[in-house]
């Protein structure tokens, strides 16, 4: 819980009216859970309806339309950001994607229910819920415009030098189909990076 707070502090300014209250801390920590999750962990399935939102505290977590041949990753998301389904959560309907693990994780999750039940309680929560859905979509947009507007090798040096020690631990064909080309293509731009 102290990383979450520490986070929202050092991310978002915290004062004045967008500070919270020690009664806001508490409705929202009652309605929080830490949970621990292995590598290779399934969060959600294709067809499952998400039903929480989450802060990752440590981890790395892809989504993925399963495919038969490879799956089609398209996005990967680091610690101390919001992690869901988010199309699904707030539609309630089922996700037309999955979300795994990709090394051992945890979460600090808050059910759809729960997450309606704070913003009613509490300014602040429903301040925070702006946050991780905006924050949610600026990241789906730069991704979006990133795929648009660079080559390849510049979408994998970025995600490098955003994430350079968690990038070491995602597989590379994972990461070759998240920059959107093969993973043959990326060892030749990895290649090229690291031979000058």
């Amino acid at each position: 819980m102290e990383q979450f707070k520490t986070f929202l502090e050092k991310k978002f300014d915290l004062k004045g009216r967008n500070s919270p209250t020690d009664r806001d801390w508490e409705i929202i920590s009652s309605h929080l859970r830490r949970e621990e999750f292995s590598k290779k962990h399934t969060l959600i399935e294709t067809g499952q309806t998400e039903r929480t939102l989450s802060f990752i505290e440590k981890g790395i977590i892809r989504f993925f339309m399963p495919k038969e041949e490879n799956d089609l990753t398209f996005n990967i998301v680091f610690e101390n950001g919001f992690l869901s389904a988010y199309d699904s959560l707030l539609t309630q309907t089922p996700s037309s994607y999955s979300i795994e693990t990709l090394t051992d994780t945890v979460l600090w999750r808050i059910d759809y229910d729960s997450l309606q039940a704070v913003y009613k309680e509490t300014n602040f929560g429903d301040f925070i819920g702006r946050l991780a859905s905006e924050e949610l979509f600026l990241k789906k947009q730069k991704r979006e415009l990133s795929l648009l507007n660079h080559t390849a090798e510049q979408r994998y040096l970025n995600l490098f030098n955003e994430q350079p020690r968690l990038v070491q631990q995602i597989p590379l064909k994972y990461i070759a189909a998240y920059i959107g080309i093969t993973p043959q293509a990326l060892s030749r731009i990895r290649k090229r990076i690291y031979s000058s």
